[in-house]
């Protein structure tokens, strides 16, 4: 059934869902106009809606899913779990697993303290930092998304109006943010070395870290550049505060996820989705002097935190299996499906004369409607033309068979084909075809 249509079950599922959900929505991620597509089941690389009509997933619950939907592999060994239950309220020997596991691939990593969104990660992190430099301030990246967290969020949405001369202002993103979140969050620009080392500097002394993702989704998906990671890493160490490594999204990119690709080593990193097997996960890793701010053996931590659901050995099971089928052969083809496709959809805009292209790594692709080159946020910001054209394609997509996210991203997963890749260029070359 193409959409939109008055007549679909998810149609009629939203305006039933308006009456108890507020907008008929629990997750802004997932919510389209006129009306959100219902989820009936998944399979492999696809998902069905309760029309009937199956899709490519190239979102995959926003990059989680590297293995698809109900990985047989992955169902055998949670549902075996579940059979043993689900969170008995002690701990299990699967959490000091998937602790082994992170350590093993993550050079910086030497403990681990899980939790269940990457939301939560980056909250215990920057908490964290706090309680280890004894300093209250974070500096972040413009445009960058870390989760809901008050202060992650802040300049995650800066408009044209807040571009000034000068280092860029610390924007609240929700309504009924404090004052005081703004004044302990330094904004930083992406990819300019110079700009953010000197307000780093500047605010050195009351900086407890300093937080990146070194490809921020949000932001553009655009790589950073090596020397402006670097930078970072030397920076931070100049003024004593901590490099914080957002990998929630990242550590899909290799083996031991983005650092070893950019070639340095974090103080804390956060991770998530692909750690958890399709299942709620979030876990902050770091040097152990760091992650001693959490030890309760010799008494009150410095940090306390706990979670009900916090290393559940269901998602501790989901999480092992997932990261054990991401051997080296997964990621090869990972990475060949995706500048495959990256390098397709690039080549269909150049073939269509339309301005635009895909940017990424790895499994990891975004598309952009615009002919100026992608930096940063402020350059990866669509004028009103090129965000009309966003929104005609991706729902043109939509009937095509291919779901990505609304705003442009796309990320692969290892049941993916040959064929699959075709179905998704072919379906990129005719939705935008009929967009033009």
């Amino acid at each position: 059934m193409p959409y939109p249509d008055p007549a679909s079950r998810s149609r009629a599922m939203f305006d039933r869902a308006k009456a108890s959900l507020p907008g008929g929505n629990t997750r802004t991620t997932v919510y389209m106009k006129p009306y959100q597509i219902y989820a009936s089941h998944g399979e492999g690389c696809r998902v069905f809606d309760i029309d009937g009509m199956a899709r490519i997933d190239c979102i995959n619950n926003f990059t989680s899913l590297i293995h698809g939907h109900a990985h047989p592999v992955i169902v055998e060994a949670t549902c075996r779990q579940m059979r043993l239950g689900s969170a008995p309220g002690l701990p299990t020997e699967s959490e000091v697993v998937l602790a082994e596991i992170l350590a093993g691939r993550v050079s910086s990593v030497d403990q681990t303290r899980f939790s269940n969104s990457g939301t939560e990660a980056v909250m215990m992190a920057l908490k964290a930092a706090r309680a280890f430099t004894n300093r209250a301030k974070i500096a972040k990246v413009e445009g960058a998304y870390h989760g809901s967290y008050d202060y992650a969020e802040v300049s995650l949405e800066t408009k044209p109006e807040h571009w000034h001369q000068g280092p860029p202002l610390s924007v609240a993103y929700a309504k009924g943010t404090p004052p005081g979140v703004l004044d302990d969050v330094v904004t930083i620009p992406f990819n300019d070395v110079d700009g953010a080392v000197s307000i780093i500097r500047a605010h050195g002394a009351d900086l407890a870290c300093v937080l990146v993702d070194p490809m921020p989704n949000r932001a553009g998906l655009v790589p950073a550049d090596r020397a402006y990671i670097q930078a970072l890493r030397e920076v931070t160490r100049e003024v004593g505060a901590l490099l914080v490594f957002d990998e929630v999204i990242s550590f899909r990119l290799s083996h031991g996820g983005a650092q070893p690709i950019w070639g340095v080593e974090a103080d804390l990193t956060t991770f998530g989705k692909v750690i958890g097997g399709g299942l709620p996960v979030g876990a902050t890793g770091g040097r152990s002097e760091v992650m001693a701010v959490f030890d309760p053996t010799e008494g009150k931590p410095a940090l306390p935190a706990g979670g009900t659901f916090s290393a559940n050995p269901l998602t501790m099971v989901g999480g092992i299996t997932a990261l054990k089928l991401l051997d080296a052969t997964a990621f090869g083809r990972l990475d060949e499906i995706g500048e495959r496709v990256r390098r397709g959809i690039s080549e269909i805009f150049a073939r269509q004369g339309v301005p635009g292209g895909a940017v990424g790594l790895g499994s990891l692709l975004k598309i952009h409607f615009t002919e100026k080159p992608v930096r940063d946020y402020r350059s990866a910001q669509p004028n009103a033309a090129e965000a009309a054209r966003a929104a005609a394609f991706f729902k043109a997509l939509l009937n095509e068979g291919v779901l990505m996210a609304g705003y442009g991203l796309m990320a692969l997963s290892t049941p993916m084909t040959d064929d699959d890749v075709a179905q998704i260029l072919d379906g990129v070359s005719t939705a935008l075809a009929k967009t033009a």
